[in-house]
């Protein structure tokens, strides 16, 4: 481990507010395969394994903190829950929210990218660390950081409605304010069949509300109901 690697680490080490008695666990929580691969002298293993690991405790954290703090809930509402709770758009919004960005081992080619593919990589990078601190000093540890910075996002998420999916979310509140159940419209089709782009509309009767696009039917129509719930002010 260079001199750099280990002064960035340090700085993790602070903005996580957690220090490592093994910091080879956090050297690897933040490796992507792809930084191996180009890097052929890194003697650390890259964070796949951690991320398997943190998922379940993860998993294990959220689901004993939700069975407490919500006694009346049943099982489908609280799995609704935990799923928005460790979801990908969650989690690597936490990661931005912690830095962990800069601290990333990525390969030239996965540094450059910093669409989609960079949440997945931030989400499974958060797995990934918790999977280090369990490893490292065990599970009240886990736990405690996970509280400290995943538990306060659960009364939004619990007050906005944010554990149902757009579709549900906009048509609940279409039926609520409305009366009406939206429709939704296939309105455009672009690119070859294997690289296709569907534009779809969410109508409420005759009127578009919003649109939105995906590379499946399905993933238009939820971001339609996306846009629509911010178009009509329901979010």
């Amino acid at each position: 481990m260079s001199a750099n690697d280990r002064d960035k680490l340090d700085t993790l080490q602070q903005v996580l507010g957690v220090t490592f008695a093994d910091v080879t666990y956090l050297l690897s929580a933040v490796t992507h395969r792809s930084f191996l691969n180009e890097n052929r002298e890194a003697t650390q293993s890259h964070n796949e394994r951690l991320e398997f690991l943190g998922d379940a405790v993860l998993e294990l954290i959220v689901t004993d903190f939700l069975f407490a703090k919500y006694p009346d809930k049943q099982e489908g509402e609280l799995t609704a829950i935990r799923a928005a709770l460790v979801n990908t758009n969650t989690l690597s919004s936490l990661s931005t929210s912690l830095g962990v960005n800069e601290y990333l081992l990525l390969s030239k080619g996965e540094a450059k990218d910093v669409g989609r593919a960079r949440q997945y990589i931030l989400a499974n990078t958060f797995e990934a660390i918790v999977g280090a601190m369990y490893l490292d000093q065990g599970y009240e540890l886990a736990r405690d950081f996970v509280a400290r910075e995943l538990f306060p996002r659960t009364d939004e998420i619990v007050e906005k409605r944010l554990w149902q999916d757009p579709k549900s979310r906009f048509q609940e509140r279409a039926q609520e304010v409305t009366g009406i159940t939206p429709s939704y419209q296939t309105l455009k089709e672009q690119g070859p069949d294997h690289d296709r782009t569907f534009t779809v509309g969410v109508f409420l009767g005759k009127d578009c509300i919003a649109q939105g696009e995906g590379r499946a039917k399905q993933e238009a129509e939820q971001k339609a109901a996306e846009n629509g719930l911010i178009e009509k002010g329901w979010t």
